[in-house]
């Protein structure tokens, strides 16, 4: 598994230019206001939003994991703890399918758990405002 940080931009291209100086590595994945990286030192997913004058430059912060079996397993210890937000299957989001789960804490920052079954790196038209929707509170 490896942490993803999903942040809000002002402009994409400054922002890929930074990241990828930073991380020394290019864009995994590029489409129109989106990007995102795939850095294996430090292990970090980190994915860019194309959101000029957002409030929050955090978008939300996810971690990946890489079987299906962890997808269900976190769902099942959320809903335990009742804290299970929503789960997501075989969605299209930020250019890719995935099975997430999502929780959200008290001070409302998300967090989404999330496999790729299929990255669809060349496939346009993707929903990228899919990790924009908010999450259910779990009651």
């Amino acid at each position: 598994m490896r942490l993803q940080l999903a942040l809000n931009v002002d402009e994409l291209e400054t922002a890929m230019d930074h990241y990828t100086k930073m991380f020394g590595v290019p864009p995994h994945k590029i489409r129109d206001g989106y990007a995102n990286y795939s850095i294996e030192e430090p292990p970090l997913k980190l994915v860019l939003f194309e959101k000029p004058g957002a409030a929050e430059k955090l978008n939300h912060i996810g971690v990946e994991m890489f079987d299906h079996a962890d997808i269900d397993e976190t769902a099942a210890r959320f809903e335990e703890a009742n804290i299970l937000g929503s789960v997501q299957k075989s969605t299209v989001c930020c250019h890719a399918d995935q099975d997430k789960v999502w929780t959200k804490q008290a001070q409302g920052l998300r967090w989404e758990w999330y496999v790729i079954n299929d990255d669809q790196p060349g496939r346009e038209g993707s929903n990228t405002n899919c990790c924009a929707q908010p999450v259910k509170t779990a009651s």
